[in-house]
């Protein structure tokens, strides 16, 4: 995901090169069009996955317990423990359908990246509360049949303003507390509740 969207916040050089050579057929005509410059500019534009470390600092400003059961609905993660690490840290319990199911059990979907997606639905569907760090088509099926199940809790991440809060709370402008209460405020009506039409 990150290869096709163009994305690279967080990685080490190695790891955006790598994302780059990777990314290249498929955004090959994002060079004619503005290339580097335009790569840099996507998170920006709020066309990036939430990383898991800024996850983790969303999670932490919702008020989510270090005891929160988060259920990581993905293929494999690019740079796997070293990205994880902060979350592993704020939330020990993190599962993923390769934790959850018995290797013999799993080996029958492994070759299928459908019926794998499918598998992160079905529990996205049914957690407690819902959260995408990315806004694509998966997360607003599962967040239109939460709807369809009696508006479920799903915190839908306002990431342009996220990007901005994070920023600011990253380079030391904003403290966590202001943080906390700003990411709170932002989704107070970002919650999957039922609204006017």
């Amino acid at each position: 995901m990150l290869a096709f969207s163009g994305c690279t916040h967080g990685c080490t050089v190695e790891e955006a090169e790598e994302l780059k050579r990777l990314s290249y057929p498929v955004l090959s005509g994002m060079h004619a069009l503005g290339g580097e410059r335009k790569r840099e500019g996507r998170r920006q534009q709020w066309l990036c996955p939430l990383t898991p470390e800024e996850a983790t600092l969303i999670l932490q400003a919702l008020g989510f317990s270090k005891e929160a059961q988060i259920y990581i609905a993905s293929g494999e993660i690019y740079g796997c423990e070293r990205r994880l690490a902060p979350l592993k840290a704020a939330f020990p319990q993190i599962v993923k359908k390769e934790t959850l199911l018995d290797p013999a059990e799993l080996q029958r979907f492994q070759n299928h990246t459908s019926q794998m997606a499918a598998l992160d639905f079905t529990v996205s569907v049914a957690s407690d509360t819902f959260i995408p760090t990315y806004d694509g088509n998966m997360a607003k099926v599962a967040e239109g049949h939460r709807w369809y199940l009696g508006f479920k809790k799903s915190i839908l991440p306002d990431r342009k303003k996220l990007i901005e809060l994070l920023d600011l709370h990253q380079n030391g402008t904003l403290p966590w507390d202001d943080f906390a209460l700003a990411v709170s405020q932002t989704h107070e009506k970002r919650m999957g509740q039922p609204f006017r039409r």
